[in-house]
């Protein structure tokens, strides 16, 4: 999907509590499993405004947050001002081409973003580079779906969400095992449910 359908949606994409609710869930969950300590390097990928690394900002020493929409990242900076906080790095990047201006992280989680990727295997290529060993690669996603979940938008030409089975088959391919799975949130649309997962990966 365009950059510029995000520039165009990041003023007012906070003001939406079903986003915050689905940030605040997928973040328990994340800790949970993971036990991140206070020593520990995350990076956001695809982050918009920032929602699930606000949900982690007090259980990283430090969060990169990427993304390429510029809109999103203007909202997002602004939110770091007015809240103060110290431990966000906002970056404007495309990670797949530019991913040597990351330095090495221990977590990458992304939440409905992988959908929006047209290349999986080169982007997990990337997060296998960017992970410290034995690093944690934390998907959350649409569940797949029949292709109405974005009704057929012009601007969208993504997936329709992910198989578990062939996710973790691309994973395993590029140097992740999968270690956690869980269908843990709905969204209601179009008069219909649509389930998203949790993937957890650990690099091998």
């Amino acid at each position: 999907m365009a950059t510029s359908h995000f520039d165009k949606k990041a003023e007012n994409w906070d003001n939406n509590p079903e986003k915050i609710k689905r940030a605040s869930v997928f973040a328990e969950e994340i800790i949970k499993f993971i036990k991140p300590s206070k020593k520990t390097k995350a990076l956001e990928f695809g982050c918009g405004t920032g929602l699930l690394s606000f949900q982690l900002q007090n259980y990283f020493k430090e969060i990169t947050l990427v993304d390429t929409s510029e809109g999103m990242l203007n909202v997002l900076k602004e939110k770091i001002k007015q809240l103060k906080i110290t431990n966000f790095k906002p970056l404007k990047i495309n990670i797949l081409k530019n991913f040597n201006t990351v330095s090495k992280i221990d977590v990458i989680y992304t939440l409905m973003t992988m959908h929006h990727i047209k290349n999986i295997d080169k982007t997990i290529q990337v997060f296998n580079l960017i992970l410290n060993k034995n690093g944690y690669l934390c998907i959350a996603d649409l569940v797949e779906e029949d292709g109405t979940f974005h009704n057929s938008s012009p601007d969208f030409d993504g997936h329709n969400g992910f198989k578990k089975e062939n996710l973790t088959a691309t994973l395993l391919k590029n140097g992740f095992k999968t270690i956690h799975y869980s269908v843990c949130y709905e969204i209601k649309k179009n008069n219909k449910t649509y389930p998203l997962f949790l993937l957890i990966a650990e690099k091998i």
